[in-house]
């Protein structure tokens, strides 16, 4: 029954990627069909598109009262693609990082971690046992999301780069980009079912906790599409494609896919929710201050992205076995 479990969960996380992949190409042919201009296609639907999975998975988590996977994603998430995402892009080519990046969207990321983490510290600030997030500040975290994205549009418009696409590129079939975005879609959704279903089952299971899953299994599994990109940019020396796609990641992650969740059913936490927030603050502004001298992010910044993010593994499964 366990390796079925594990069969599923396999499943369930190819459905995601591949779905999310779908979703992205279907649903960019659309807006091409519609005359939207790229700079907007890749700061909504491809940034949309790469965190589907994880969108699928906290809100079905959350849905079905798994509050550990919901948040353990979102933050293992981030902590994935900072350190394991970003050292892996790193360690194949120094990256370069915008000046806007630097100075504007990645200290924003900073400060929604620290707002986060101000917002689950229950137990700290109030004294209460256990840590949440209410319905109230996920629609806090909603409104600083549609802020963030008029913001980011609003100044892509203002500020458009040229576009190495030729202007008479045939445009492609309404019909089929239809078609591909709906399959794209229904394999995401069919996918988050199973992959918080098998999670669920394998916690439980083997004795661990739905948090450590979260951070862990399915956070690595829900990655898969910003290791991907990152990765693949990385290696056709497009860096600044590479480090827009974690940042902005990061960030649609806590305002939108955390804010969406909690407003439609508060969260409960365990008390290491609190330290893997800290531990996801303390990477943030450590990878900034890295990238800070230079614009850039070296090869040795990309290893020891990747030894911290070993040793944060082996600090989460050390302390599920206390």
């Amino acid at each position: 029954m366990l390796f079925l479990q594990i069969a599923l969960l396999v499943v369930g996380f190819v459905l995601l990627v591949k779905g999310a992949d779908f979703f992205v190409d279907g649903s960019s042919a659309i807006a091409r069909i519609f005359n939207i201009p790229s700079v907007v296609i890749g700061l909504t639907i491809v940034s949309f598109g790469t965190s589907l999975p994880e969108l699928a998975v906290s809100l079905t988590s959350a849905i079905k009262y798994v509050d550990g996977i919901a948040f353990g994603n979102v933050v293992g998430s981030n902590i994935v693609n900072l350190l394991l995402v970003g050292g892996a892009a790193c360690a194949i080519a120094p990256m370069k990082v915008e000046k806007s990046l630097m100075y504007k969207d990645f200290p924003f990321s900073i400060l929604i971690t620290l707002a986060l983490l101000i917002m689950i510290s229950d137990s700290f600030f109030i004294g209460i046992r256990n840590d949440s997030i209410s319905r109230t500040e996920g629609l806090i975290l909603l409104i600083f999301f549609v802020i963030f994205m008029y913001s980011t549009i609003s100044y892509a418009l203002k500020n458009p780069q040229e576009s190495n696409e030729s202007e008479n590129t045939n445009k492609p079939s309404a019909l089929k980009s239809i078609i591909i975005a709906i399959l794209g879609l229904a394999g995401v959704i069919a996918g988050g079912q199973l992959v918080v279903k098998s999670a669920t089952f394998i916690a439980k299971a083997a004795g661990m906790s739905e948090t450590l899953i979260g951070l862990t299994i399915v956070a690595f599994g829900t990655s898969l599409p910003e290791l991907v990109t990152s990765v693949i940019a990385a290696r056709k020396n497009e860096n600044d494609i590479a480090v827009g796609n974690i940042i902005g990641s990061n960030i649609f992650n806590i305002l939108f896919i955390l804010g969406l969740s909690t407003s439609i059913k508060p969260l409960l936490l365990d008390y290491f929710c609190e330290t893997d927030t800290l531990i996801l603050l303390v990477v943030s502004v450590l990878v900034w201050i890295l990238a800070r001298p230079k614009f850039r992010l070296s090869r040795v910044s990309g290893i020891i992205m990747l030894l911290i993010y070993v040793l944060y593994d082996v600090y989460i499964f050390v302390r599920e076995l206390k």
